[in-house]
């Protein structure tokens, strides 16, 4: 599984430069720190089919941080879910592939972008599949940035209160939001305790790490009684290496000296 993995989450780091690189727009570090996680998601955890992706039966995935769609794109197309001739579009007047996920596109589960939102959805999500004895996941992936909006506080309230052992939230811990470090502008930790008092089971892994993510997502499904959150540390801009610790590239695509090297790093 590991290794498999491994070059499933570079391929979509590929994908995904060269999305950004062709549309000249896009958010590179926040959707490479991405990859290995929508890797284990699409590819070993979730329930979806691409030949039928409105299915009542599938899984649900929420990327609140819709600013990070490349990666999303990525994943989709490799699963077969449209052509991957769509990445060469990404962005342009018209096309199926937007810089924000919209449900118009096949195997997106919710429109987003204005971050904040992504829980709440899919807490209604979660709270409808199971008043409808559905045997189904709900997984949103949120951003730590994100977690300066009130409204993921307001719907971390709601989803114990319902009980939402169906609901699997992912935070993308990079340290890093559009304006620098997250300890910099609005100090989050100990995210940790702040979750487990708001009544979350709550996880923490090596986001990169295959058998930590396999060991943390088979623990929230055998997790009753309430939701869970996994807090994935991870790097933004990983597997590249001029996006490192490079906070003025939050959202700015790769010049051509950097895209090409960023495929040799990536190779």
């Amino acid at each position: 599984m590991k290794a498999s993995l491994q070059e499933k989450a570079r391929q979509l780091r590929r994908d995904a430069m060269q999305m950004i690189y062709e549309a000249n727009s896009g958010h590179p570090g926040g959707a490479l720190s991405l990859a290995d996680i929508m890797a284990y998601l699409y590819f070993n955890r979730m329930r979806v089919q691409a030949a039928n992706p409105k299915d009542p039966r599938r899984d649900r995935l929420i990327l609140s941080k819709g600013h990070a769609a490349p990666i999303l794109y990525a994943a989709l197309g490799e699963r077969g879910f449209f052509s991957k001739e769509e990445f060469h579009r990404l962005r342009k007047t018209g096309a199926l592939l937007q810089g924000h996920p919209c449900v118009s596109i096949p195997g997106v589960d919710a429109s987003t972008g204005s971050l904040g939102l992504g829980l709440s959805m899919a807490t209604g999500m979660a709270v409808a599949a199971q008043r409808s004895r559905m045997d189904v996941k709900i997984y949103v992936i949120m951003g730590d940035g994100e977690q300066d909006e009130g409204q993921i506080w307001e719907a971390a309230m709601a989803a114990p209160r319902f009980g939402l052992d169906n609901l699997v939230a992912v935070l993308d811990r990079n340290r890093y939001q559009n304006d620098g470090k997250t300890e910099e502008i609005m100090p989050l930790d100990s995210l940790y305790d702040k979750w487990k008092a708001f009544r979350w089971h709550v996880l923490e892994v090596d986001g990169h790490d295959f058998d930590q993510l396999d060991a943390a997502f088979t623990e929230a499904d055998n997790t009753k009684g309430g939701p869970t959150l996994i807090i994935a540390d991870t790097v933004k801009g990983k597997g590249v290496s001029y996006l490192l610790n490079q906070p003025q590239l939050h959202y700015r695509p790769p010049t051509e000296e950097q895209f090409l090297s960023a495929m040799r790093d990536l190779a």
